[in-house]
């Protein structure tokens, strides 16, 4: 406990609280004895993940889509607990097809939401944070903002919009006592890759069984906050490929392609036992 002592009293904003790394997130601040501020657009989430947390919580139905209610929920975060010492910009969604099948109303919503809500919530917070004279906000991306593969293209860009805006931002605030860190998480198991994992493509390439729990993400998140850490890789040292592809493209492409290979292969000799 003594690890998640810093954050006893501290006010922590969670947004996609209502399920998955959010929701872990959420529980795993208030166990720490931090005041916990859960966003997200369903109510009846929120208040279920509320009770199962304890502690002291706030629900704010926040659609991070919206300027307006970003800006609300800040403001009733601040009210409520004087401050915001930490936000933990977590919501995203998931609509996995082929580049060459993509369709513009599912882009446009992985845009909407990873990318401008994400932009929202940092520039609602920033400015605070930068009053009060510190504070941590930590970006959830994804590895796949750091390697495309299919059919993840359309989020892939989204998370590598999202990279390039946080090391924007912490050029941006170098020098200041305002933290901005990021953490890359593989596949973890969340009702969000649920929407990928159906697909046979996907499934081929990273199995089921290989999927990560929340809590893996959680411990990077804290560390990101505890410890001001810039980039956090979930599992650690995960983001190799993307070093290696900066160095040989190719090279990347061909390992991911005998990957999906081999996974496809091992996963049908196990369906033939």
């Amino acid at each position: 406990m003594a690890w998640y002592a810093p954050f006893r009293g501290k006010t922590v904003l969670v947004t996609g609280a209502s399920s998955g790394i959010g929701r872990a997130t959420a529980c795993a601040f208030a166990a720490a004895g931090a005041h916990v501020v859960l966003a997200s657009r369903r109510r009846a989430e929120l208040e279920t993940v509320a009770r199962e947390a304890g502690g002291t919580t706030l629900v704010v139905p926040t659609d991070v889509t919206r300027r307006e209610e970003v800006a609300a929920c800040v403001r009733q975060a601040v009210t409520t607990f004087g401050r915001l010492d930490v936000v933990v910009n977590n919501a995203g969604v998931l609509l996995p097809a082929p580049v060459l099948e993509m369709v513009d109303g599912d882009l446009d919503r992985m845009l909407r939401v990873n990318v401008f809500g994400m932009l929202y919530v940092m520039q609602e917070t920033v400015p605070l944070m930068q009053a009060q004279g510190d504070g941590s906000i930590v970006n959830v991306a994804s590895l796949a903002g750091r390697r495309g593969i299919s059919p993840l293209g359309g989020y892939s860009a989204t998370k590598f919009a999202l990279v390039g805006l946080t090391e924007a931002l912490r050029t941006e605030l170098h020098g200041s006592a305002v933290h901005v860190g990021l953490v890359l998480p593989g596949v973890i198991e969340t009702p969000m890759v649920e929407n990928v994992t159906h697909d046979q493509e996907f499934a081929d390439l990273w199995p089921t069984a290989l999927n990560m729990p929340p809590s893996w993400v959680v411990w990077a998140i804290f560390a990101s906050a505890r410890f001001k850490l810039l980039e956090v890789s979930v599992p650690p040292g995960a983001a190799t490929l993307e070093k290696l592809a900066a160095l040989a493209p190719g090279v990347a492409d061909t390992i991911v392609h005998w990957a999906r290979n081999a996974s496809a292969w091992l996963t049908g000799a196990s369906r033939r036992v």
